[in-house]
């Protein structure tokens, strides 16, 4: 097993056991708040994350995983430059949280952001480290840390919000999530050589940074946009409903692009040091991810309401529409993960930055637009935007590594008949439930299984490359276990 798929095996480690947290809390969590609550918590969350994203690139992540010959002053430079700009945002978000409250006419969001600000003094030491821990690939590591950070965020949200406090709850449980996660990295890092201010590589964070932070924020103020235009135009159970809409069609990424993306960016720095051909690693990429993401979105499209119905319970059965239209959209996004990591790897950051400048603030106006028109209607515009947005980036990422439309149709063809394959065998299922002769968990399960069957046998059908790596992986594992049974022998 090289180290590109062992950092990935560690990256799923890391990422399913907090996927096993986040089910069980939102569970739980969707049965205390309702979706005003929840709305509120939406909001506020996304205010923080769109301001973080404004300065983190500054020396974050991105920066220091790049950065070919890391020095010291690198490092404490980044995570001083960091810092200035955290300490800053903090005070001002103390400073303007009552304006925000008036601008989205609710009183309420004033003590949420004020907590929320709070985090801003932990990402700086937070960022850095996991940022070091990605560029080594210790990925061991740092999946202890975020378990141990998601299982307190879930405990103390569920603890309060039974305690009756509402939306603050998950607020308050992600500043304590902050705060674990924070903790772990230092005693997992044990360099605190790293936090010394210094400022003398300044000039080449602030130029990787520009352009850096400028996609990160566009990119992010898009995904959130519409929470923030319902929240001032609607109203905040919209906001909910929407939000809950969205963390159900992002289940394919916390299962597997999450899993990726601390793998991504050190992986394709390395092959392009190593000067391995960047177009064909991505069109073989692009198989291997529409291949689980496509079938995995028509799933989810087909068994929205028995989903809905067991995980969140009745009271979130409005939003089935809204996930079957995100469901469609999002089948766009399947290369969404490699564009920036290719475009920085190729050495052309400043094109994933004008491509985000071409493609986003049309959607972001079709957005406003829809958001008049009610809930539904943002659903339903992310079927024009996110496949526009997706044409810009493989556009761009085609002029660098020299491949048309041909090619990307020859590359999906296989994926997009096992896809097919999977539709058909939930369909079935589908029509059984609705003419009541299956239950909802008896369809679900039911359809599982079909879907499960039927993309095995297009897989098959095809000749998928899937299987070789499939087939890759069950071969390292029959070598691991033998060698992990004689060491405890041994012991």
């Amino acid at each position: 097993m090289n180290s590109v798929q062992r950092s990935i095996l560690l990256s799923a480690a890391d990422r399913y056991g907090n996927l096993v947290v986040f089910f069980v809390a939102t569970a739980v969590l969707s049965r205390l708040l309702s979706p005003a609550e929840f709305g509120v918590y939406a909001v506020v969350n996304a205010i923080a994350l769109v301001i973080a994203a404004s300065f983190q690139e500054f020396g974050g992540g991105n920066y220091l995983i790049q950065k070919r010959d890391l020095s010291a002053e690198d490092v404490r430079s980044a995570f001083t430059m960091t810092f200035i700009i955290s300490g800053a945002v903090c005070v001002l978000l103390f400073v303007f949280a009552d304006k925000l409250s008036l601008l989205f006419a609710q009183d309420s969001l004033k003590e949420a952001i004020e907590v929320s600000a709070l985090n801003f003094l932990l990402l700086p030491i937070s960022g850095t480290y996991s940022a070091l821990l990605r560029r080594d690939m210790k990925f061991g590591t740092l999946a202890v840390c975020n378990f141990a950070s998601g299982l307190v965020t879930a405990l103390v949200s569920i603890g309060l919000a039974v305690a009756g406090l509402s939306y603050m709850a998950p607020v308050w449980g992600g500043l304590a999530g902050n705060v674990a996660l924070t903790l772990a990295l230092l005693v997992g890092h044990r360099d605190p050589g790293a936090l010394r201010p210094s400022l003398l590589a300044y000039r080449d964070i602030v130029s990787f940074g520009l352009y850096s932070s400028g996609v990160s924020v566009i990119n992010i103020f898009y995904n959130l946009a519409p929470q923030l235009f319902l929240a001032r135009i609607l109203d905040f159970a919209s906001v909910g409903l929407y939000s809950r809409a969205i963390n159900l069609t992002q289940v394919f990424d916390r299962l597997v692009t999450q899993v990726l993306n601390p793998v991504i960016m050190p992986a394709i720095v390395a092959k392009r040091q190593a000067r391995e051909d960047l177009k064909a690693v991505y069109l073989e990429a692009i198989q291997l991810l529409s291949v689980a993401q496509w079938p995995f979105l028509i799933f989810v499209a087909f068994m929205a309401r028995p989903i809905i119905a067991i995980w969140l319970g009745p009271t979130w059965l409005e939003i089935v529409p809204l996930v079957r239209l995100l469901c469609f959209a999002n089948m766009a996004l399947f290369a969404a993960c490699l564009s920036y990591p290719v475009l920085v790897a190729v050495g052309s950051v400043r094109d994933a930055l004008i491509s985000s400048c071409i493609s986003l603030p049309p959607s972001l106006l079709v957005l406003l637009g829809a958001s008049f028109f009610g809930v539904q209607a943002v659903a339903g515009a992310a079927l024009v935007t996110l496949p526009f947005q997706a044409a810009v980036a493989i556009y761009f990422i085609g002029r660098h590594l020299r491949f048309g439309l041909k090619d990307l149709v020859q590359a999906l063809k296989r994926s997009a008949i096992v896809t097919a394959a999977t539709a058909f065998g939930v369909a079935g299922c589908t029509t059984l439930m609705e003419a009541g002769v299956l239950s909802p968990l008896a369809g679900l399960v039911l359809a599982t299984c079909a879907a499960a069957l039927c993309w095995w046998l297009g897989l098959l059908l095809t000749g998928h490359p899937l299987l070789h790596q499939l087939h890759q992986v069950v071969a390292d594992l029959a070598r691991i276990v033998p060698r992990l049974r004689l060491s405890r022998s041994a012991l």
